[in-house]
């Protein structure tokens, strides 16, 4: 049974997220987009944890929950939360974080007791923790055994396992006694599994790809395809524990260009550099001669012990995709995705062929072409292809997609690649 995974979400409680977020927009967006299961985010919030329990149901012991107003269980929750751990180890100070997944409500409700006795919940979705990672795992894991702990977004600089401001060159580094209980990292949206196979180290753990959704339509932008006997959170964790390629089929990728630390740069003076032009300039900005920020693409170039282009035997596949608003949008010449043209459009589509992610990446061309127009079936019949033109992304700023324009558009912003 094909399953659609999202394992990172969040609330309306999040710094920087929309108010839309709840329980119910979650549900709708995700049968809009065809994903089988969804993320909670945030359970660590009280408010958010208090409407998990009050309109969420358990589905048959399974560890997964619906909705109570819905009578069938198309769309499924699993509780999750992001961490942000800040400490100090040796003479750094550690940045980084943390995915977490609870097998049930009650293991959950046992964590948020414990770390609401310590720390600020209050503060945010995503709360900042003085606590060290191998702790953490103890902590989660001495609570209930089926926890699934891991990190998120590992390369990205400010607050990743291998980010070039605050990170480890290590997974056992980071995790130390507890790296053995550790069995998945998450890519992060400016990377892709190409990249993640170039580190020898990362072929043991299960690779993830998911949104890290701030808003509606973000949700799914990353997810992973699974194929399960039935929809359970055991056989899901035992699909990650074991790195098991015969459940975990393939991930949904963002385009990795397309993220907001893709390559180095100063999003101030707009400089853009790649890895090689970064080294050339010795880590510093040309502009206001400070260091830059250095990204994921040459973060990866320095830890990595393989070529680019190698893939590890038994890795699963991936499909990149472009979100269908952005394609219906681009294919109308209009800039934003939430015009009420696109999300007419959007609708009529998915009302006549089924969710986004299957008109995307499955649907005859033939068949768009009875219902939308021949640009936008042209530009999902590129997007499939790769025939795109991307300006990377850099410093926070996320890159920038062209489906149409064969000409390179001028960037406004200063660029320095090689």
């Amino acid at each position: 049974m094909e399953q659609i995974v999202d394992l990172h979400i969040h609330s309306k409680y999040s710094r920087a997220c929309s108010k839309m977020l709840t329980l119910d927009n979650i549900d709708y967006a995700c049968r809009q987009k065809g994903v089988d299961i969804i993320a909670t985010g945030d359970f660590t919030y009280p408010q958010w944890f208090s409407s998990i329990k009050e309109e969420l149901e358990e589905i048959n012991t399974s560890g997964l929950y619906k909705l109570k107003s819905k009578e069938d269980a198309k769309v499924k929750f699993l509780l999750a939360t992001e961490l942000a751990l800040i400490y100090k180890d040796g003479d750094y100070v550690r940045r980084i974080h943390i995915m977490v997944n609870a097998p049930n409500i009650e293991a959950a409700e046992k964590l948020n007791k414990y770390l609401g006795e310590r720390y600020n919940l209050t503060a945010d979705g995503r709360p900042i923790l003085g606590i060290k990672a191998p702790e953490l795992v103890k902590i989660c894991l001495k609570i209930h055994p089926s926890f699934l702990i891991y990190p998120a977004h590992i390369w990205t600089p400010w607050f990743a396992v291998f980010g070039s401001k605050s990170g480890f060159n290590a997974m056992e580094e980071c995790f130390q006694d507890q790296v053995e209980n550790i069995y998945a990292y998450e890519t992060g949206l400016s990377s892709d599994p190409e990249m993640n196979w170039r580190l020898s180290e990362l072929d043991k753990y299960t690779l993830l790809s998911s949104s890290d959704a701030h808003s509606l339509p973000n949700i799914a932008r990353e997810a992973n395809v699974f194929d399960l006997e039935e929809a359970n959170y055991h056989i899901l964790y035992e699909a990650i524990k074991n790195n098991d390629s015969a459940k975990l089929k393939y991930t949904i990728e963002f385009y990795p260009e397309e993220g907001m630390y893709h390559y180095d740069g100063h999003r101030n003076c707009g400089i853009r550099l790649t890895p090689k032009k970064t080294k050339k300039n010795k880590g510093i900005c040309p502009v206001c001669k400070k260091p830059l920020t250095i990204g994921v693409m040459n973060r990866v170039e320095e830890l990595a012990d393989r070529e680019e282009g190698y893939k590890p035997p038994h890795s699963i596949g991936y499909k990149k995709l472009v979100e269908l608003d952005k394609i219906i949008a681009e294919s109308f010449g209009i800039k934003s995705r939430n015009s009420q043209k696109v999300q007419s459009e959007y609708k009529k589509i998915i009302q006549n062929l089924g969710p986004e992610i299957n008109v995307i990446k499955d649907v005859d061309l033939n068949k768009l072409k009875e219902v939308t127009t021949p640009q936008i079936v042209e530009g999902i019949s590129r997007v499939r292809e790769e025939r795109l033109i991307i300006e990377p992304g850099y410093d926070g700023q996320y890159g920038v997609i062209k489906i149409f324009n064969e000409d390179k558009r001028k960037d406004k912003q200063q660029e320095l690649f090689s």
